[in-house]
């Protein structure tokens, strides 16, 4: 009987070592598009897009591949000759210094360009050298390689003109920071399915695109991933006749691409893109999924588990245990804001402080814009309960918000004193509920939002932080979409008009499903 048990003990711990044996995708949760990935030594390092949230592009760190923390930004500060949209960065690693090639809007015309900074490590900090590729109306998507001791900078051309879309490629200086020579075609769009988001390397007899293509962003992206090869450097390229490589499964994946490749140190080549889940999780926006790429005999790259993008896979290491999303809190004790917090910098420029364990928030608009100054965090799942303490009393507007941009969000907040809820889409006010009086000289208003698939299903109040009112919305103004283009909704503290908004603390929780 004992021998009986015994076994049965191992077979235990046998399932449980199993079971930590494959992780879940996303591998970083949240909207981080267009990731780009490398190793330095036994460290991964990650970044991606952050469009029109500062500081700019986040920056995760993992000893695994499967579990990542977010260590900060590229950028705290916006590079001088940079005005809007930060996407795409390329993070490289070259002679023991860290470069990021990263696309962004010239503050003096507006068009996208390709800028180069570098740090002494990858968590930085980074100083901008400007712009290192500055071509047509539009130059996008960086990504570098080394052949022979020389530098190569790709990127994606023609994005906005009345032309098929082309990648190009040129030689660097030895110092990665200017263009050195003529501009090379790589790949030509013939097809008009799109073509950005390039990984190019050499493996072999060959040089590989590695490239995106279809539509992007928003709820129609059917993005995919294909490739194409070459025997020399310029070209030309013949694209596989089996495209896509990798696309959504139609269930739980809609649509995925735009990624780069790292290594391990046993050579094994794992590919980081972002996508688009299908259902609630859509509104999580485009979120970093990773799987594993190998060079078959037939000298053509291939996922290793099918064509299809899959949630669940086996762990690049053994005995990797993924940890699941934690509950997110800030008691505001630190003397410096947490990394996780993001704020819509084209829109309003922040004034935030920390102070004897409070955050005050108010901030100075920018021209043309009506909306207030929404600081936000990335949420980790599609349902989530978002709560603060509204901790004084003015005529400025102070709450909880769910933003998409100046002219489009919903907010429940104080103001002198009254509790009420409103909706702004696009520029239009939409009283949600009538104001709600607070007795006279309430100190503290305690404010919850629960927020399933992109829409706010809940709000409710305290006055003493244990009994909870619910408010009473009209549910048809909030079921209009806040997605942006590219971006999607994120929940937040939210400050509008004279004098600023006290906030005692943050928590963020994830229901289980």
């Amino acid at each position: 009987m004992k021998k009986h048990v015994l076994s049965l003990l191992g077979l235990c711990c046998l399932c449980g070592l199993q079971a930590q044996q494959t992780y879940q995708n996303p591998v970083i949760h949240g909207d981080v598009a267009d990731p780009t990935i490398i190793r330095v030594n036994q460290t991964y390092y990650a970044a991606g897009t952050s469009s029109e949230w500062a500081p700019f592009y986040p920056l995760y760190q993992s000893s695994d591949l499967v579990n990542w923390v977010q260590i900060g930004h590229l950028f705290d500060q916006q590079p001088e000759w940079t005005k809007s949209s930060f996407w795409a960065p390329e993070l490289f690693q070259y002679k023991g210094k860290t470069y990021v090639y990263y696309t962004a809007r010239r503050k003096s015309d507006g068009i996208s360009y390709i800028g180069v900074a570098t740090a002494d490590s990858p968590a930085g900090p980074y100083t901008d050298h400007g712009v290192v590729v500055e071509y047509g109306t539009e130059a996008i998507d960086a990504f570098i390689l080394e052949d022979g001791g020389d530098l190569y900078i790709s990127w994606k051309a023609y994005g906005l003109d009345k032309r098929p879309i082309e990648l190009l490629g040129c030689k660097l200086s030895d110092d990665g920071l200017r263009l050195d020579g003529e501009i090379f075609s790589l790949l030509k769009d013939d097809e008009r399915r799109g073509m950005e988001g390039q990984h190019w390397l050499k493996a072999g007899d060959y040089y590989y695109l590695i490239y995106s293509v279809n539509g992007c962003c928003g709820p129609q992206s059917d993005y995919a991933v294909a490739i194409a090869r070459s025997k020399y450097l310029k070209g030309p390229y013949e694209k596989y006749e089996g495209n896509p490589i990798l696309h959504g499964d139609g269930k739980t994946v809609q649509s995925c691409g735009h990624g780069t490749i790292a290594t391990t140190p046993d050579g094994r080549m794992f590919y980081l893109c972002h996508a688009y889940l299908t259902g609630d999780d859509f509104f999580m926006g485009r979120q970093p999924i990773l799987q594993e790429i190998v060079l078959g005999e037939d000298d053509w790259f291939h996922f290793k588990e099918g064509e299809e993008a899959k949630l669940q896979h086996p762990t690049p290491f053994p005995r990797t245990a993924q940890q699941p999303v934690f509950a997110f809190q800030d008691d505001f004790a630190s003397r410096k804001l947490n990394v996780a917090w993001s704020w819509n910098y084209p829109y309003s420029t922040p004034d935030i402080r920390l102070e004897k364990g409070r955050l005050s928030l108010q901030g100075t608009l920018k021209p043309d814009c009506t909306g207030g100054t929404a600081l936000c965090l990335r949420p980790e799942a599609s349902l989530y309960c978002m709560e603060t303490a509204v901790a004084n009393q003015n005529q400025a507007w102070k709450g909880l918000t769910l933003y998409g941009d100046d002219k489009n969000y919903v907010t429940f907040g104080v103001q002198g004193d009254n509790l009420q809820l409103k909706m702004v889409k696009s520029g239009e006010d939409i009283v949600l509920s009538e104001p709600i009086p607070l007795p006279e000289n309430q100190a503290v208003v305690y404010l919850r939002m629960q927020v399933k698939g992109g829409h706010p299903e809940s709000f409710s109040y305290s006055l003493d932080n244990r009994s909870w009112l619910s408010i009473q919305e009209e549910k048809n103004g909030l079921q209009k979409s806040l997605v942006q283009w590219d971006r999607v909704a994120r929940p937040g503290l939210f400050q509008q008009g004279a004098g600023a908004a006290e906030f005692e603390y943050v928590r963020m929780s994830y229901p289980i499903r």
